[in-house]
């Protein structure tokens, strides 16, 4: 047994109950190890410190990663996943042999019938290099970058409620307690700017319907691995972290004497203790000091061209709002951030799709293919790695009241829709195909075990081999079963580790 193992073994139930309280206290701050370093920029020859050694395992596509999270899962009908055939059986019930007696949910299991809904919105095919991409009406700004991006119309997962699923597709699991997509970037990749977290959560405004899925800080959170390696979720109003200014009345500089007496009695207590934990926290407070300049610049956003900020659309203004933080996404990125993540609520509309789901679309269409179109023309898309897409898909039949002007639909996790752009992705690629309905895929079904996969390999990352001991088991984001990443949509040549 090595001394820190021995002293782990000595904790008291006082000291252990001490420490978890403080661990989840101080989580708001987690980053990396201690250290006072300038304030920087990222650079091309900015190397990372903090990761696994022999992380990552081969070159990467990627150096960083932005995830857009539409929480309450888009209609993949009505945005991504054209099925015009529908137009014929509108108000037909779906026949047996395409639901096959899948699962329901309990809002409509109970329904006499399952009348079929077509969309009620326009499509048309946009050249995308290849065979063409058919996109909606509700998302044309998104229809002006098919060229760039990669569709996958054949995700598919087992959970189907929303807590579980988005529990699921950020962790890996549908039981809480599992580290995040985030958090394992984290710990394999170490940060490539000590100013800022390497994982940063940001949760937008929405303007559909206001009673939306909450969220809960585990989506961000590190579970099973040390709470430095956690989501930093900045806020929009008041100080983006909490506490990140000083009291009245304590200057800068007695703050700094404040934290090296707290350093010093942080460090006598991991003397005695050895808990790993105690690191963490004087690492959490030499970040949130460090952070008092960093992060009111980054947030600071005056210096932007009006052309770049007339690209985001008149929302990039307003602190809070999708587009806001898109153009903060891409600032994160400049300076290094690892990995970002922005959560749009208000998705999960059972009912007035027509009222609802436009307004959803309008919030997140220019501020997104923005985002794409911004990192590429600054020569940023090659090396860093956007993701768009939710939790699971919609059902093609009608829940509640249906009319040929509005209906509502329930969940569906056999098929929904992403798209992906960037570091290791090809361009212009439309990867999956579902039947007439929407209901099953019929080629190349892609799980969403396999989609971590894949923004792990395009970040340099075997998913197989980034594990981490806990409970007797290797844990690994990808689960047990036996995925890869999806090769048709990679730019990276195969590796014999896949």
């Amino acid at each position: 047994m090595n001394p820190i193992q021995e002293r782990l073994s000595q904790i008291t139930r006082r000291h252990f109950f001490k420490t978890g309280g403080l661990g989840l206290g101080t989580a708001a701050l987690a980053s990396l190890e201690s250290g006072r370093l300038p304030l920087q920029a990222a650079t091309p020859e900015m190397k990372s410190t903090g990761g696994l050694p022999g992380v990552p395992h081969f070159a990467p596509k990627a150096k960083q990663a932005i995830y857009l999270f539409m929480a309450g899962s888009p209609s993949q009908i009505d945005t991504l996943d054209y099925k015009p055939k529908l137009n014929e059986l509108f108000d037909k019930d779906l026949p047996e042999e395409v639901r096959k007696g899948q699962r329901l949910t309990t809002m409509t299991s109970g329904q006499s019938r399952f009348p079929l809904a077509p969309s009620k919105f326009k499509f048309q095919k946009y050249d995308n290099g290849g065979d063409g991409a058919w996109v909606s009406e509700l998302l044309p700004h998104t229809a002006g970058i098919v060229k760039d991006i990669s569709i996958v119309r054949s995700l598919w997962t087992e959970a189907i409620n929303h807590d579980p699923a988005i529990t699921y597709i950020c962790t890996g699991n549908q039981l809480p307690g599992r580290a995040s997509l985030g958090s394992w970037l984290s710990y394999g990749l170490g940060s490539m700017n000590e100013n800022l977290p390497s994982f940063v959560v940001l949760t937008s405004t929405w303007s559909g319907r206001q009673q939306a899925q909450a969220l809960y800080n585990r989506l961000w959170g590190s579970g099973f691995l040390a709470s430095k390696y956690a989501g930093v979720s900045l806020r929009s109003k008041g100080d983006p972290v909490l506490f990140l200014s000083n009291p009245p009345g304590v200057p800068s500089k007695l703050r700094r004497r404040m934290l090296d007496t707290l350093a010093e009695m942080n460090q006598n207590e991991f003397d005695q203790i050895g808990d790993p934990e105690i690191q963490t926290r004087i690492s959490q407070y030499e970040m949130a000091f460090r952070m008092q300049t960093s992060v009111p610049e980054l947030t600071d956003i005056s210096k932007e061209t009006k052309a770049t900020l007339d690209m985001y659309g008149p929302e990039v203004h307003k602190p809070g709002t999708f587009a806001y933080h898109c153009l903060l996404a891409r600032r994160m990125a400049e300076r290094g951030v690892r990995f970002s993540q922005i959560f749009h609520r208000g998705w999960d509309q059972h009912a007035n799709i027509a009222g609802d789901l436009p307004k959803q679309c309008k919030d997140i269409d220019q501020p997104a293919a923005a985002l794409v179109k911004d990192l590429k023309q600054r020569g940023m898309l090659d090396d860093t790695l956007v993701v768009w897409g939710g939790e699971f898909g919609r059902t093609v039949y009608c829940q509640g009241k249906l009319t040929r002007e509005n209906y509502g639909r329930d969940h569906h996790p056999r098929c929904f829709s992403v798209w992906m752009a960037g570091g290791g992705i090809k361009k212009g690629v439309v990867h999956g195909t579902t039947d007439d309905f929407s209901y099953n895929i019929t080629e190349n079904p892609v799980h969403i075990h396999e989609m971590n996969a894949t923004i792990l390999k395009c970040l340099g990352i075997d998913h197989k081999k980034l594990t981490y001991k806990f409970q007797g088991l290797d844990q690994r984001l990808t689960g047990v079963e036996d995925h890869s990443p999806v090769q048709e949509i990679l730019a990276c040549p195969k590796s014999i580790t896949d």
